[in-house]
């Protein structure tokens, strides 16, 4: 089935669909990590957002149910140069071609990705539409143009979890597969309570969380500080999610419980933070998309290969004074974390639980035990 991307800018790509027949909107991204296309699809950060892979063969690994991050896909549409239809993994279940039209995910192969990206680089992430079912390119461009974009969207309504939830499942491993808090009893019991809210959290943190010796409840976007600190938790933790931050009621919730309990935020929680610490945020051009981003930890001079994803960056020349610059991408020196350590806080922009992904900061998960006055399980 013939299929067509058109950019706001009237530029257009004809290729074909793999996924499900229809048509999605949104602004479309480049990720330029090699492997781990299934945490990127059911990253609910990627909400309202069209994603290209850079790396040019993608399904030859197939989908398992293991590797999600999510309940489902949450991206808009799924953009590659080649689409492999037989998997070729002992783990796979199904083709990448089934399960996104399970899942009613537009995708489109054979098109010239490296142009794509040229462009977003060059001009920017800009708003999209994937069609198999109208290939007017005129038309198409003029539902690009009238798109709302990202910036003052709440989109973390649409992803995060409608009522609390307890999470004992802990990291995957080759010989055990996942396992479960109370196949430990040792920790069961034991070790800190954390608040998580989901502002489309990803399940690996939920995982790290767990594998750190944590008990781990997770809470909807919208629960108050109130309602938190009623719980008693040792720590709260902040999610990662989509859309832009300062929309919505969650940066002044964060205010709330700054002070009150250790916080741990990554990616969208640390710029809530950032938020709430009375900082700014901003869009960047392009974003960082991705399982390669060399990020220098300020305190330590040590560099970290980071996996990312995300569009909006935090603006430190507005937190002078008021919060401390703790990391930096090395490929554009934006923030990329931060910490106040007399409030017991501390944030990165990166995704230390990426699966897979590069784990040099799995550290940090370590370092919000000890924070809550806890030592690492084990």
């Amino acid at each position: 089935m013939k299929a067509m991307l058109a950019l706001a800018d009237g530029t257009v790509f004809t290729g074909e669909s793999f996924g499900a027949a229809g048509e999605a909107v949104g602004e479309v991204v480049f990720n330029t990590s090699m492997t781990g296309y299934q945490e990127i699809l059911t990253d609910p950060s990627y909400r309202g957002q069209l994603v290209a892979m850079t790396y040019p063969e993608i399904g030859n690994v197939g989908v398992n149910r293991e590797d999600v991050e999510s309940s489902r896909p949450f991206l808009q549409g799924f953009i590659v140069k080649e689409y492999w239809e037989q998997p070729s993994n002992w783990r796979a279940q199904q083709s990448l071609r089934e399960y996104l039209v399970a899942n009613r995910i537009p995708a489109i192969q054979g098109i010239d990705t490296r142009a794509l990206v040229r462009r977003l680089r060059e001009h920017g992430a800009q708003e999209a539409v994937l069609s198999t079912t109208d290939l007017n390119p005129q038309a198409l461009v003029a539902k690009a143009k009238a798109s709302p974009g990202l910036i003052g969207r709440d989109l973390v309504k649409e992803v995060t979890c409608a009522k609390p939830y307890e999470w004992d499942e802990s990291t995957w491993s080759l010989e055990q597969g996942y396992q479960h808090a109370n196949q430990r009893p040792q920790t069961r019991d034991q070790g800190p309570f954390v608040i998580a809210y989901d502002y489309g959290i990803k399940r690996n943190i939920l995982r790290n969380l767990v594998t750190a010796g944590c008990r781990v409840r997770v809470v909807p976007a919208t629960a108050s500080a109130a309602e938190t600190l009623s719980m008693n938790p040792d720590g709260i933790f902040l999610s990662n999610g989509p859309g832009d931050p300062d929309v919505g009621p969650y940066a002044g919730i964060v205010r709330e419980l700054i002070g009150k309990r250790p916080i741990f935020g990554i990616c969208l929680g640390h710029q809530m933070l950032g938020l709430a610490l009375g900082g700014r945020t901003y869009k960047l051009k392009f974003g960082h998309h991705g399982g390669n981003q060399p990020v220098m930890d300020l305190t330590t001079h040590k560099v970290e290969i980071t996996s990312q994803n995300h569009g909006f960056a935090v603006d430190i020349e507005s937190l002078k004074g008021t919060a401390e610059l703790t990391h930096v991408n090395l490929n554009d020196q934006t923030v990329e974390g931060l910490a106040k350590p007399d409030a017991s806080l501390f944030s990165v922009q990166y995704h230390p639980e990426a699966s897979p992904g590069p784990h040099d900061a799995n550290h940090l998960f370590v370092r919000f035990l000890k924070m809550m006055g806890f030592r690492a399980d084990g």
